[in-house]
């Protein structure tokens, strides 16, 4: 015959092999000597992309007459880029709205961009100043081409994985450990662009609609290594 046991007889027995069996799977062992440490790699790179924004902007008392005026200007500046190689043109967002003058409405404004893209700064230069007789400049600024950026941080990668390995070696020696095991690293990637821009009147003044006097410049393209090492005899 068999012996049934009570309920308190089987929770019983339940707090015992609770006792006495391992840890479960899901709990985490104690971790003991890791570091986090972080290292960088960086180098000033040169601009070689000139992006310049223009626009047409047209008021009046008639919509349709100045989308009209505002759709020719665009398309004569379109004409005018694609003349020159190595010039890319984008036309942008076009905007209408109504124009008040206390709280009354007196009319309407037409506004339209025009976005050019060159690695030749001579060729572009010269064509925003031949622009400057219908449109206006919102900005110009530099910055580095996806195929340049990409090589530089192919580059610093491996440069700053050198670094990681270097000093994850130093601090083993320093706390007396023979060598280490790397838990975890991860790559971050950065740069630092410093648009230029120039406002429409004082490009006017300065070069009285000629050629634009600009700047390449540079900027720094930054790659870091964050990660977790564990000392080991």
């Amino acid at each position: 015959m068999t012996r049934r046991l009570a309920p308190f007889q089987i929770a019983t027995l339940l707090i015992l092999c609770s006792l006495f069996s391992p840890a479960s799977a899901g709990e985490k062992e104690p971790l003991y000597n890791r570091i986090n440490l972080s290292v960088s790699a960086t180098d000033e790179i040169e601009n070689d992309t000139l992006v310049a924004q223009l626009y047409v902007q047209k008021e009046g008392r008639t919509a349709s007459q100045l989308a009209k005026e505002t759709n020719r200007d665009i398309e004569w500046a379109i004409q005018q880029a694609k003349l020159v190689p190595g010039i890319s043109v984008q036309t942008l967002d076009y905007h209408t709205s109504p124009t008040y003058h206390k709280q009354s409405q007196t009319g309407w404004r037409v506004r339209q961009s025009l976005r050019l893209t060159s690695q030749d700064t001579v060729a572009m230069s010269q064509l925003i100043g031949e622009l400057q007789q219908r449109l206006l400049v919102d900005s110009v600024r530099y910055k580095i081409s996806q195929k340049r950026r990409d090589e530089a941080e192919n580059r610093l990668i491996t440069q700053a994985i050198t670094a990681f390995k270097a000093r994850a070696t130093l601090i083993s020696k320093a706390w007396e450990h023979t060598t280490y095991r790397l838990v975890q690293i991860g790559i971050n990637t950065s740069g630092s662009a410093m648009p230029r821009v120039y406002q429409q009147r004082a490009m006017m003044e300065s070069n009285a609609l000629g050629a634009v006097a600009l700047e390449t410049g540079k900027q720094t393209v930054q790659v870091t290594a964050n990660g977790t090492i564990e000392l080991q005899r």
